[in-house]
């Protein structure tokens, strides 16, 4: 392929100073992104005539424009390549999931506050722990701190309706601070010994509480005593099963393993000499990359990422690589503080590198497997269909409604690796007849596919469509109408059973009937890929009615604010009582004009 790229008239007038480089296609769309120490001598390295491998040589060939932004040093490059990657997610860049679905532990504020887990943004007032590398570690500490300290665990919605004490305060694991049955002051208490706990100071507080046991002892309080000296053997017994104790490490443990062009890369946690538990992340590696450059790719993500993440005091890591100095400093400059990054490991911190290693080369393993399953599906899919070759990307659109109110339309998109979860989309549909599956389907593929952007890129191989003859025959007509005609149908309906493994299929037309084995591999796929389609649409349509439920119809409507919604409801008792209302006794509530009284009655009257 000729290159439509000056290479030799741009690096004659690039820059020697660090900083970062954007390479784009002929649509300007951003291909990679990079740092440099010398922009130019880097840059010179993607143009040499020979020693490139395959797949930087497939994004050298559709470099059109490469845009450059010097900056004072590398440590400046790093932070400004890692927000470009974050918000470009370009496609030959080593690329990670973002962390906003991580767990987090919470202590809710208040005078009682709660301890939960959490997920999601951090909008309620409170203290957040982690990120945790699982759900399970965290449930595993909220299990231990609500034996031992008893802190509450329930919502504060339950906290403030409660009348007498549930049953968490009968089996001893909460005080019952919900009906008062514990002191503000003695539940502080309990609250500190936990974050003491969460925080990693685990011998500082079993010091504390054997101070406080001898004390109660000695004033002859023994009851008082027994439950403190019950607290400190729990923390003693925890601290035996602990196979792999330190006595105040913190430190994140990562490790990374390679098989068959893919990379995974364990994070293990420990705190206060405590594994938490680790986590398997599998970059997308577009580019062939060595262990070193993946693994300091995975950390540039992961701890530049966020500037709330719970740094350790360490990492531990397999690997060194040059990058790791202007890393440590980057984390520095955007978190306050200093961390280290150690590849030496021996003792203990040797043994937790190895779990981290046995870990990621099973999830590999697991990973590797459930890969080549969806690939050989993909392949007897093309076989059973008589395609000319396996698709790369296949989409399903699916229509759900409840009763016909909020009708929202999936669209999942699957390859030979798996789901490809970014591509997923949920239309909410408008406009049509109540339960118009038909209509439905026709706007959904109108809202995919009419844009100019979809028509040149990221066409499926082969559409499904969950239903009958009328689904496809609809979806037929505007792929039509909207110049697509070439693209591959695929009709799925439940066969008269209405059981898996008996589907009727049609193939680009309703006349091309037929039905797969039911223990065919294709049928398997076409399965998975329907009930993730339909998983998602349902997902979409509860969403949409939760926040229909949540909102007023008076919200909707023109100027009704919060001063008149309050006197509509508290003049009509409630809004079914208003619903009933005629416009002339909705004019008699204070504020309201015969117009506005008009323009309310309408709206509550448009279903």
């Amino acid at each position: 392929m000729t290159l439509t790229f000056d290479a030799s008239r741009f690096l004659a007038a690039c820059s020697t100073r660090p900083g970062v480089y954007r390479m784009l296609d002929e649509n300007a769309q951003l291909l990679y992104v990079g740092k440099a120490k010398n922009l130019k001598n880097r840059l010179a390295s993607y143009f040499r005539p020979s020693g490139l491998s395959p797949k930087t040589a497939a994004l050298v060939a559709r470099i059109a424009q490469i845009e450059i932004t010097p900056t004072h040093n590398e440590t400046e490059a790093l932070l400004l390549e890692q927000n470009l990657i974050k918000q470009g997610r370009p496609p030959y860049n080593i690329l990670l999931r973002d962390d906003k679905s991580y767990p987090y532990l919470f202590l809710s504020a208040g005078d009682y506050p709660g301890l939960y887990m959490h997920r999601g943004a951090k909008k309620q007032a409170g203290r957040y722990f982690g990120p945790y590398p699982s759900a399970s570690a965290v449930r595993e500490s909220l299990s231990l701190l609500q034996k031992t300290f008893r802190v509450r665990q329930c919502q504060d919605s339950q906290f403030r309706n409660r009348t007498r004490p549930c049953l968490q305060y009968q089996i001893k694991r909460c005080k019952g601070p919900c009906v008062g049955l514990v002191e503000p002051q003695e539940y502080a208490q309990d609250v500190r010994h936990s974050l003491m706990f969460i925080e990693g100071r685990s011998n500082s507080l079993t010091d504390e509480l054997s101070q406080q046991m001898e004390s109660l002892a000695n004033a002859l309080a023994f009851e008082a005593a027994a439950q403190v000296r019950d607290q400190i053997i729990q923390l003693r017994q925890l601290h035996n099963q602990q196979d792999m104790e330190s006595q105040s490490e913190q430190a994140d443990i990562i490790a990374i393993t390679q098989k068959a062009g893919l990379s995974c890369v364990n994070l293990l946690s420990v705190r206060g000499g405590r594994v938490l538990g680790d986590r398997p992340f599998f970059p997308k590696t577009a580019m062939d990359e060595d262990s070193a450059a993946v693994l300091l790719a995975f950390l540039e993500h992961y701890y530049l990422g966020s500037p709330e993440r719970d740094l350790p005091d360490e990492l531990i890591v397999p690997l060194a690589h040059e990058g790791f100095a202007a890393l440590t400093e980057a984390i520095s400059q955007l978190h306050g503080r200093n961390i280290s990054i150690s590849h030496s490991a021996r003792g203990i911190r040797s043994r937790w590198l190895q779990l981290a290693t046995t870990n990621a080369e099973q999830a590999l393993s697991s990973h590797l497997h459930s890969r080549q399953q969806i690939a050989s599906r993909f392949s007897a899919l093309s076989e059973a269909l008589a395609l000319e070759s396996i698709p790369a990307r296949l989409e399903c659109f699916d229509i759900s409604h409840s009763s016909g109110e909020a009708t929202v339309a999936s669209c999942v998109a699957f390859g030979p690796e798996g789901p490809i979860k970014t591509d997923y989309r949920c239309y909410n549909i408008s406009g049509i007849t109540p339960g118009d599956d038909y209509a439905a389907m026709q706007q959904a593929l109108r809202k995919r596919f009419d844009k100019p952007a979809t028509k040149e890129a990221r066409l499926p191989d082969l559409l499904l469509i969950d239903g009958g003859k009328g689904q496809l025959n609809a979806a037929k007509e505007t792929l039509a109408a909207l110049g697509l005609s070439q693209l591959r149908l695929l009709g799925v309906a439940k066969g008269v059973t209405r059981k898996p493994g008996f589907e009727t299929l049609y193939l680009d037309d309703v006349d091309h009937e037929f039905s797969l084995p039911a223990d065919s591999a294709a049928l398997h796929l076409i399965q998975q890929v329907r009930d993730e389609a339909h998983r998602f649409a349902i997902t979409g349509n509860r969403a949409r009615v939760s926040q229909k439920r949540r909102t007023s119809t008076l919200e909707q409507i023109d100027g009704i604010g919060p001063k008149r919604r309050r006197e509509l409801l508290r003049y009509f008792g409630g809004l079914q009582a208003l619903k009933n209302a005629s416009i002339g006794e909705i004019a008699r509530v204070p504020g309201i004009s015969n117009t506005l009284a008009e323009s309310i009655h309408a709206a509550l009257h448009s279903e």
